[in-house]
């Protein structure tokens, strides 16, 4: 089991909006231990030596050697990487669980496969299931010899899961549950073993069960016809009178949300690494052929536009690693402590993830995104034939879109984003109405905004805690403005949202920074520094653009000229020359032929 040095500030979740962190409490991935790397070098091995050469077969939907690649992940250990060694896994830790399913993104296909295996449809067991259910189940999905799926969609109830239609009812004689329903979209659906299902209790009580594909009433419709990750099986099952065992009910009767939605949290975190490993594959390919292509005598590497391109996806997969491990380090600061022979360590470990439930989301969101840039941009570097079916450009292009809609469409996850910051700052878990409160009275004052800092990146730090101050100042509007029923105002939450991921985003890159620095000095950290004012460069004018949208929405006449008047002195900064920095990025890459910084 790979344990890090990990930070030992317990953070509470979603305060990066009201305090400053220190580089001594966030996690990076040069903080990897030698078993961390080590874990590392063994998943891209089995990228490499595995999956790439099986590509073609689990694109034609030759799911045995899906089954074979998984359980020779499993032998590895890299299947197992969350189940207990009791029960036959590798018990890592979670930054070993997302280093895995980043290096193991070479193909969006095997990677869903995979992630459907090893993350939501054997986490529920694992965290909610009885001492028999454990015994019974984790062993063989541990070993590879069974893969599991997870089965909460429906047809009329996607992001709306509570509103499922598949109803459960304990048979007369108290032994089964019979079930009817059908599940949409399930990955794995053709080649799983063992499904987690949500139905109702008497169609009320939305609950859990563990399913054997073999159960009487049980069967799996026709495959999809699907744009994208063509090689991972997507299907229906269909539930008809169905009968699941009574002790196969996992967790409480009426309590399924809870295991439906923090399994999503774990989700959504390693969906966040898996694109950025996709996101670094994709660009080695793009540097490749960008070098091979010529055009008017020349490597069109060495054209400006396109250069600039390739600058664009090394930033992302270097903001991408800084969001990713830094919301995994806080998990796993937060997990440390936690006896796992504790009779409620499933319960501990469990709250410990959804402490970040607001971090994961944005984990989700941006990484989602970030990756269909890039691979829109390496369809371009590409031209025509990033059109073509036998160059990567358009699979990748294709595999890449499903991510935004993944784990809780990017709608729903800000909406999440949003929604849990207001809530618990109602409830007092989040300090966040003193802060609003703090800074109205400074802004009643008239202070002076924006001072500059000290140190490495100063300027950039200086811009991102007036971005803090802007958020907080948009959302103490907004409430103002529509009370409870903010909630409502989905574009307003949104914009809101989208001021909040971009903080983070900025803050991320520049703690990594700021770490770098520490430890080498600036003279050997020059592209990570320009990666990181590249990208801050272009951030912050998202957050002064979505902040306008919100006032604008909740103001007008003289108030909405007033806060427009704070506004600009929040937002008042010297611009960078990003187009230098975006050519020193992209210079290094091209040299290198991959990603380096």
């Amino acid at each position: 089991m790979a344990t890090a040095t990990v930070p030992k500030t317990k953070i509470i979740g979603g305060s990066f909006l009201i305090e400053d962190r220190d580089i001594a409490d966030v996690f990076t991935p040069e903080d990897f231990t030698d078993e961390h790397r080590q874990i590392a070098q063994t998943t891209e091995e089995f990228a490499r030596n595995e999956i790439i050469p099986n590509m073609e077969r689990i694109e034609h939907k030759e799911w045995q050697v899906t089954r074979d690649l998984l359980k020779k992940a499993a032998e590895l250990g890299l299947a197992t990487v969350d189940i207990p060694e009791e029960y036959g896994g590798a018990d890592m830790d979670k930054i070993s669980s997302c280093i895995i399913a980043d290096r193991i993104a070479v193909s969006g296909s095997f990677s869903v496969s995979f992630g459907g295996h090893v993350g939501i449809g054997t986490l529920p067991i694992v965290y909610f299931g009885t001492k028999e259910q454990k015994s019974k189940y984790l062993p063989r999905l541990a070993s590879g010899e069974w893969i599991s799926a997870y089965a909460l969609s429906e047809n009329t109830s996607a992001s709306d899961a509570m509103n499922a239609r598949t109803k459960a009812v304990l048979s007369a004689d108290g032994k089964h549950w019979v079930l009817n329903g059908e599940k949409m979209w399930i990955t794995n659906a053709n080649f799983a073993d063992v499904f987690i299902v949500f139905a109702k209790v008497d169609g009320e009580k939305f609950s859990a069960f563990i399913v054997e594909k073999d159960f009487p009433g049980f069967s799996v419709g026709a495959e999809e016809k699907k744009m994208g990750i063509r090689g991972s099986s997507t299907a229906p099952l269909i539930l008809n009178d169905c009968q699941v065992p009574a002790e196969n009910l996992l967790g409480d009767i009426g309590k399924g949300h809870i295991i439906a939605f923090n399994s999503l949290n774990i989700g959504r975190f390693k969906l966040g690494a898996g694109v950025v490993g996709g996101a670094r594959n994709a660009l080695t390919n793009a540097i490749s052929y960008a070098k091979e292509r010529k055009a008017w005598g020349k490597s069109i590497s060495d054209f400006g536009l396109i250069k600039e391109k390739l600058a664009n996806m090394a930033i992302g997969v270097y903001v991408g690693e800084a969001l990713a491990y830094r919301t995994v380090g806080m998990i796993e600061t937060i997990l440390a402590d936690i006896d796992k022979n504790a009779p409620d360590a499933a319960v501990q470990i469990r709250k410990g993830i959804e402490e970040y439930a607001v971090e994961c989301s944005i984990l989700k969101v941006w990484g989602s995104e970030m990756i269909d840039s890039v691979v829109d941009e390496v369809v371009q570097i590409y031209g025509g034939y990033g059109f073509v079916e036998e160059y990567p450009a358009e699979r990748s292009y294709r595999d890449a879109r499903v991510n935004r809609i993944f784990e809780g469409t990017n709608e729903i996850n800000r909406m999440i984003i949003t929604g849990w910051l207001m809530k618990r700052a109602m409830s007092g878990q989040l300090a966040l109405m003193p802060a609003i409160k703090q800074l109205m009275d400074e802004v009643l004052a008239g202070p002076q905004m924006g001072e500059p800092l000290e140190g490495a990146l100063a300027a950039e730090r200086t811009i991102i805690a007036n971005a803090k101050k802007a958020g907080l100042m948009v959302s103490g509007v907004a409430m103002q403005k529509y009370m409870m029923g903010l909630q409502d105002q989905q574009e307003i939450m949104g914009a809101m949202a989208n001021m909040i991921i971009e903080v983070y985003a900025m803050e991320s890159a520049v703690l990594r920074t700021q770490k770098l620095v520490a430890s080498k000095g600036e003279a050997s950290c020059e592209t990570a520094i320009a990666m990181t004012r590249a990208y801050i460069s272009g951030s912050i004018d998202k957050v002064e653009s979505e902040a306008k949208r919100v006032l604008a929405a909740c103001a007008e006449g003289d108030m909405l000229r007033t806060q427009m008047a704070i506004l600009r002195r929040l937002f008042k900064y010297e611009p960078l020359n990003s187009i230098a920095a975006r050519q020193h990025v992209a210079d290094r890459v091209i040299e290198a032929g991959k990603y380096v910084f």
